[in-house]
C-alpha cells in the first residue's frame, strides 16, 4: 500500500516533512465507493493527491481517511487525530480529541465520566467558538463542579491558548450514543443549538474568547446646528417638520371660544339637552352597570362641590385625589371639584390582594400632589384605613378623607369660575417604564384644546358613539374618559380592562352590540384579546359578534408601536369582519398627552424597514422589507390638528433633516404647563416645556418629548390636499442603553431572544455596572432553564455584537408591567439588585 498525507483544506497539495494533514492510502485492501453517493465518492475514493508543482503523485487514486497525522523517519505512519474533530478557532487549527485529553488531565475521575466527553465548535458571530459537554457523575455537587469546570478551563487556556465558549455539565447517561458505543457528536451538537441538551450546570467564557467584536463606536466631535442645516440644503432634504390641520381656520372658532371651561360646557349640556346620555358604564356580563346623562352628570357634581366646601371645607385651588374605580363616579367627582374650583387628581386605587405594592404607590401621589382631601368610595375609605394598610403604609398621615356614596342633595350655591384659561384645572400622575413618578399641569385652555383635537380629528358629535377600554388615570386614557365626552357631546361605552379578566371577550362583544364605528384600547387589552380569544373566533361568530362596523380601533400607547401584535390582532379577527386597516396607534408623552391619533379620515399609517445597525448610531437606513438586520417601524397615526412636530438633535439642539433620527419635540395648544413635581430627577427636567432650538426658527418654544423619531415625507396625500409626512417614534431616550459606545433599544434586543426558543415566554434587559443583564421568563419545564444560557447568549451576540454579561431565568410573570402594557424594566432592575427575584438559575458570564 502507498500512504500520502495531504493539505486538509482546498487542492490535496501533498504536506510537507513536518506538517500535520489528512492520511491517504492506496491500496487493493480499501473500499471503492459509497453505495449511490456519487458526490462523496468522488471526494473520499478518487483523490488525486498533487506535488507542489501541481503534478499528480501517482495514476492511481487514493482514498481519504478522515485521520490526520503525518509520516515520521523510517515510514511510520503518526496518527494524531480525526478530521471531523478539527476546529479552526480565529484562524488557528485545534483538535477536539486534544482538548477532550486536557479536560481529562484535570483530577477527572471524580465528577466525570472518562469516555463520556464530547468537544465540538458552533459558529456564533463569523468564527468557530469551542463547547464541551461531559456527562457529570450523580454525587458530584454543584461546587465541585464549578471547581472542575473552571480548572478546565485554565488548563485548556494554558495548554491550547484558546478559549473555550460554553462549557456544559449533563446528567449521566443523557448524551446520545453512537452505533459503536461512544458519543454522537454531531447529534450532540444539534441538541445543543436546539435548546435540548438539558444541562445540570453551565459556564460560558464569551468575554475571554469573542475577540471579534466590532470597535466600541467612538463618538466624532459634533458638526455643529448650522453645518447640518447647510447640510441638509446642500443635499436637497427638508428640514423635518410637520404639523397636523390648522386649527384656526376650522368652523368651530365660536364654538370653541365658548367652551374654553369644561365646567361651563357640562352646565349649557344639562340644560339644553339634559337628557342625552353621556356614559354607559358595562360590568363583566356585559350589562349596562351604571348610565349618566348630561344632568344627571352635573347634579352629581353639584353634590360633590357642596361637599368639598362644607365637609371638606376645602378652598378655591386645594388639591383633591379621586381614589375610585373606573366608572362614573371618578367623572362626577372629576366635574364636582372643577365647580368647586378645587384641583383634581385621580389616582389608581391599591390592590386589596396586594397592598404591599399598591398602596405606597397611592400614599407618594397623595403626597407628592399636595392633596387636601381624598374623595373616595366607602369601601376604598375602609381600605385605605385598614390594619392591612398600616403595615404597608403610615395610615395616620393620610389627609381628610370624604367617601361620595351617600352625599346630602343640596344645590350649590354658586359654581366656581376659573378667572384666567391658563389657570390650573387638573394634575395629570403617572409613573414612567423608568420609574419616575411626574405630574404635569393642565390648564383650561389646554384642556379644552386637547378635547377640541381629538374631536376634530375623530369626528366626535352628540349622534356618535364610543367604546373606551382603557385605564382612566392618566394621559390619553383619563381624557377619553373624563373630558371628551363632556367637550363633543358624544356617547361613550366605558368598559374597564379589569372586567376583562373575568371575561375576555367583553369590549368585543360591546363594540359589536352598540355597532361602535371608533374605539380605544391599551396594548394589555389587544394581547388579553389575541391570547384569550385566540381559539374562539368560532364561537364569538355564533354569538353573533361582527367587527365589521369598526372604522378605526385606536391603541393607545407611548412607546414605538407593536406591529407584531396589532398585525396578528387584525389577522386573528379578520373573521370576526374586523377591517385590515382598521387597527393603528396613538403617540402621546408626559409634555403632551396627545401628539398623534389616526382618528376617521386621512391616509392609513405607513410602515416603513430601517436598518437596526444603523440605527444604534443615531442613523435612520431605510432598507427593503426582509433584508437582513431589517427593523419594520409603524407611523404612530396622524398628528393631531393645532400640533407641531420637529425632530431636533439630541446633542446640539439643532434641527435635523427629513429620515434623521433625533429627538421629538412638539408645540401644540394642548401641551401642559410643566411639571407639578418630577419625583426623582428635577434638575434634569427643567428644560422639558421650554426649549427652543440652537439654530434657525429660535422663537418658537417647543416641549421636549424625551423619544427618539423621524418625520418621512411620504408619497400620499393628507385631508388638507398635502403630502403626508408621517412621524415614527423608535423609542424613549430613558429607556436606551449606552453600550460599546451605541444607542440599544431594549426592546430589539428583547425581541430577538424571544425568537431563541420556543419556551421562552417573555424577556427583559437592562444594564448593571457595565454588563448587560438579560432576564428571561421560561414557559416550560425547569430541566429547560439551563439550556436558554447558551441560546440567549448566542443570539445577542448575532444580532446585536453584544456580550451577555448576566442571563437570569424566572417564572413567567416576575417581569413586571404596568397598565399601559409597558415593561417596568427599572422595577425589574432594583428587584435584582435585592435579590427579590427568586430566579430558577443565574449565569454569570465570565
Amino acid at each position: 500500500a502507498n500512504v500520502c498525507v495531504v493539505k486538509v483544506d482546498g487542492t490535496p497539495y501533498l504536506c510537507k516533512a513536518d506538517e500535520v494533514g489528512e492520511i491517504c492510502v492506496n491500496s487493493g485492501a480499501t473500499g471503492m465507493a459509497y453505495f449511490g453517493l456519487l458526490g462523496i465518492t468522488k471526494n473520499v475514493f478518487e483523490a488525486i493527491p498533487l506535488t507542489a508543482a501541481g503534478v499528480p503523485v501517482s495514476d492511481q487514486p487514493f482514498t481519504r481517511t478522515g485521520l490526520l497525522g503525518f509520516v515520521g523517519p523510517d515510514y511510520l505512519v503518526f496518527v494524531v487525530g480525526k478530521l471531523d474533530g478539527l476546529m479552526t478557532v480565529s484562524g488557528r487549527r485545534h483538535n477536539a480529541d486534544d482538548v477532550v485529553a486536557t479536560a481529562l488531565a484535570v483530577e477527572p475521575m471524580k465528577f466525570v465520566y472518562r469516555g463520556r466527553i464530547a468537544v465540538f465548535s458552533v459558529t456564533v458571530l463569523h468564527d468557530d467558538r469551542i463547547v464541551l459537554v461531559a456527562e457529570q457523575r450523580p454525587d458530584a455537587s454543584e461546587e465541585d463542579s464549578f471547581q472542575w469546570m473552571s480548572r478546565v478551563l485554565q488548563a485548556i487556556d494554558s495548554i491550547h491558548q484558546v478559549g473555550v465558549y460554553c462549557l456544559a455539565l449533563v446528567p449521566a447517561n443523557t448524551l446520545p450514543k453512537a452505533p459503536l458505543g461512544g458519543i454522537h457528536i454531531s447529534e450532540t451538537k444539534q441538541r445543543f443549538l436546539e435548546g435540548a441538551l438539558h444541562p445540570c450546570n453551565v459556564l460560558m467564557c464569551p468575554h475571554t474568547c469573542v475577540t471579534n467584536l466590532p470597535k466600541p463606536r467612538q463618538k466624532q466631535p459634533d458638526v455643529g446646528p448650522a453645518s447640518m442645516i447647510v447640510g441638509n440644503l446642500v443635499a436637497g432634504k427638508r428640514i423635518a417638520q410637520a404639523s397636523g390641520r390648522d386649527v384656526t381656520q376650522l368652523e368651530d372658532n365660536d364654538q370653541a371660544r365658548k367652551f374654553l371651561y369644561l365646567a361651563d360646557v357640562l352646565q349649557w349640556r344639562a340644560q339644553t339637552t339634559p337628557d342625552h346620555p353621556l356614559f354607559l358604564l358595562l360590568n363583566s356580563k356585559g350589562t349596562v352597570a351604571s348610565t349618566a346623562s348630561c344632568i344627571q352628570l352635573h347634579k352629581r357634581a353639584e353634590r360633590v362641590a357642596v361637599a368639598l366646601m362644607e365637609k371638606g371645607r376645602l378652598n378655591v385651588g386645594d388639591h383633591v385625589a379621586l381614589v375610585y374605580p373606573p366608572g362614573v363616579d371618578l367623572i362626577a367627582t372629576f366635574y364636582g371639584c372643577l365647580y368647586a374650583g378645587c384641583i383634581p387628581i385621580t389616582v389608581r386605587p391599591p390592590h386589596p390582594q396586594n397592598l404591599a405594592t399598591t398602596l405606597p404607590t397611592v400614599k407618594m401621589i397623595v403626597e407628592v400632589s399636595k392633596s387636601a382631601c381624598i374623595l373616595t368610595t366607602q369601601v376604598i375609605m375602609k381600605l385605605l384605613k385598614s390594619k392591612e394598610a398600616a403595615t404597608a403604609v403610615d395610615i395616620k398621615t393620610w389627609p381628610t378623607i370624604l367617601d361620595t356614596d351617600d352625599m346630602p342633595k343640596k344645590k350649590l350655591a354658586s359654581i366656581f369660575r376659573p378667572t384666567s384659561p391658563d389657570m390650573l384645572a387638573y394634575l395629570d400622575f403617572s409613573v414612567s417604564t423608568t420609574g419616575i413618578l411626574a405630574g404635569v399641569k393642565m390648564s383650561h385652555a389646554a384642556t379644552s384644546a386637547l378635547c377640541r383635537s381629538i374631536k376634530l380629528q375623530c369626528e366626535l358629535y352628540p349622534s356618535r358613539q364610543i367604546a373606551i377600554c382603557l385605564d382612566p388615570y392618566c394621559g390619553l386614557g383619563f381624557a377619553l374618559w373624563c373630558l371628551c365626552s363632556v367637550y363633543s357631546g358624544h356617547q361613550s361605552i366605558l368598559v374597564p380592562p379589569l372586567e376583562l379578566e373575568s371575561n375576555v371577550s367583553l369590549w368585543l362583544s360591546a363594540v359589536s352590540q352598540y355597532k361602535v364605528r371608533v374605539t380605544f384600547c391599551s396594548y394589555s387589552v389587544m394581547e388579553m384579546c389575541t391570547k384569550g380569544l385566540g381559539t374562539q373566533t368560532d364561537i364569538l361568530r355564533m354569538k353573533g359578534v361582527n367587527l365589521s362596523c369598526v372604522r378605526t380601533c385606536m391603541v393607545v400607547a407611548e412607546e414605538r408601536p407593536r406591529i407584531t401584535l396589532t398585525q396578528s390582532f387584525s389577522k386573528l379577527f379578520k373573521d370576526l369582519g374586523l377591517s385590515a386597516r382598521a387597527v393603528s396607534t396613538t403617540f402621546g408623552c408626559r409634555v403632551n398627552v396627545a401628539i398623534c391619533l389616526q382618528g376617521t379620515a386621512g391616509p392609513d399609517p405607513t410602515t416603513v424597514y430601517v436598518d437596526m445597525r444603523a440605527l444604534r448610531h443615531d442613523r435612520v437606513r431605510l432598507v427593503e422589507r426582509g433584508s437582513p438586520h431589517s427593523l419594520p417601524l409603524m407611523e404612530s397615526g396622524k398628528i393631531l390638528p393645532g400640533v407641531k412636530v420637529i425632530i431636533a438633535h439630541t446633542e446640539t439642539k439643532g434641527p435635523l433633516g427629513d429620515s434623521h433620527l433625533g429627538e421629538i419635540w412638539v408645540s401644540s395648544p394642548h401641551n401642559a404647563t410643566g411639571y407639578y413635581t418630577v419625583y426623582g430627577e428635577a434638575a434634569l427636567h427643567a428644560d422639558h416645556f421650554t426649549a427652543r432650538l440652537s439654530f434657525g426658527d429660535t422663537q418658537t418654544v417647543w416641549a421636549r418629548t424625551g423619544y427618539l423619531g423621524f418625520l418621512r415625507r411620504t408619497e400620499l396625500t393628507d385631508a388638507s390636499g398635502e403630502r403626508h409626512d408621517a412621524l415614527y417614534v423608535v423609542g424613549s431616550l430613558d429607556e436606551t442603553l449606552e453600550l460599546r459606545g451605541m444607542r440599544y433599544h431594549p426592546i430589539d434586543i428583547e425581541t430577538s431572544v424571544i425568537r431563541a426558543h420556543k419556551s421562552i415566554a417573555e424577556c427583559a434587559v437592562f444594564t448593571w455596572t457595565n454588563l448587560l443583564v438579560v432576564v428571561v421568563e421560561l414557559e416550560g419545564s425547569e430541566q429547560e432553564a439551563l439550556d436558554l444560557v447558551a441560546l440567549v447568549t448566542n443570539v445577542v451576540l448575532e444580532e446585536h455584537y453584544l456580550i451577555v454579561g448576566v442571563v437570569v431565568i424566572v417564572d413567567p410573570g416576575v417581569i413586571p408591567i404596568n397598565s399601559r402594557g409597558e415593561k417596568q424594566r427599572m422595577h425589574l432592575r432594583d428587584g435584582f439588585l435585592a435579590d427579590q427575584l427568586d430566579p430558577i438559575y443565574v449565569a454569570y458570564n465570565m
